[in-house]
């Protein structure tokens, strides 16, 4: 520090390479505003979910540039979208170091992650839930400008109140379901239902009318693509 209170060179913390990570569904379609703040403050952006680049590719690309380098990720503020808990940030970045050990040092915020947190596998996250209706909330760019996020909230707060688990009624966010004209789009199968324009105040009429017509619920299991290829040839006898 010299005698005017400015930090000289060495005394500088590195703080490494900068990455801003939006977590909610919707974080891409409001990247203009998170691509500005990083161009501000020098950093990149990647997305948790959706968006592209991934928070995996990004990491990728910094250990490919500056292998070593020390890498700090803070969580964007979600702009109303339900997002992950900053513990996936950490969960996903634990994966990454445990499948490329000793390549960066990172940090979420102001706390190392090691490769010994908790990882992306569960017992619980085995089985699809025995849902008797799908509900698929477009989180598009259009839907998302038109009051998705307010709709999905208002959707998730009935469901609540009404009892109704994933057992009964399991949603999904997703990207652009095209019909944009009618946004908020709310697609149900296995009604092939399509709703919009969704507002907030349509969530109780629409989660009533699932619970006093509920389908029978039935067990699902998935599958690996490769199923589709039949067995594989016999050997010439």
């Amino acid at each position: 520090m010299n005698q005017a209170g400015t930090p000289r060179g060495d005394d500088v913390e590195d703080i490494g390479h900068l990455v801003l990570v939006g977590m909610g569904v919707d974080a891409p379609a409001r990247d203009t505003d998170l691509l500005t703040l990083a161009g501000a403050v020098g950093a990149r952006v990647a997305y948790l979910q959706v968006g592209t680049p991934t928070l995996d590719a990004v990491l990728d690309q910094l250990a490919a540039a500056d292998a070593g380098a020390r890498v700090r990720l803070f969580a964007a503020p979600s702009a109303g979208a339900a997002a992950p808990a900053r513990s996936w940030l950490r969960r996903v970045t634990s994966d990454w170091i445990r499948r490329n050990p000793d390549v960066l040092t990172i940090d979420v915020a102001d706390r190392p992650v090691h490769g010994a947190e908790a990882g992306l596998s569960s017992p619980a996250w085995e089985q699809v839930p025995g849902h008797r209706r799908h509900v698929l909330i477009c989180r598009g760019p259009r839907c998302t400008a038109r009051g998705a996020a307010a709709t999905a909230a208002a959707i998730d707060a009935r469901l609540r109140d009404a009892g109704l688990g994933e057992d009964s009624v399991l949603v999904a966010h997703t990207g652009c379901l095209y019909p944009c004209n009618h946004a908020p789009v709310v697609v149900v199968h296995p009604d092939d239902q399509w709703w919009g324009p969704v507002s907030a105040g349509d969530a109780q009429t629409l989660v009533d009318s699932w619970a006093a017509g509920p389908h029978e619920g039935r067990s699902r299991f998935v599958q690996r693509p490769a199923v589709l290829r039949g067995p594989p040839d016999a050997p010439p006898s």
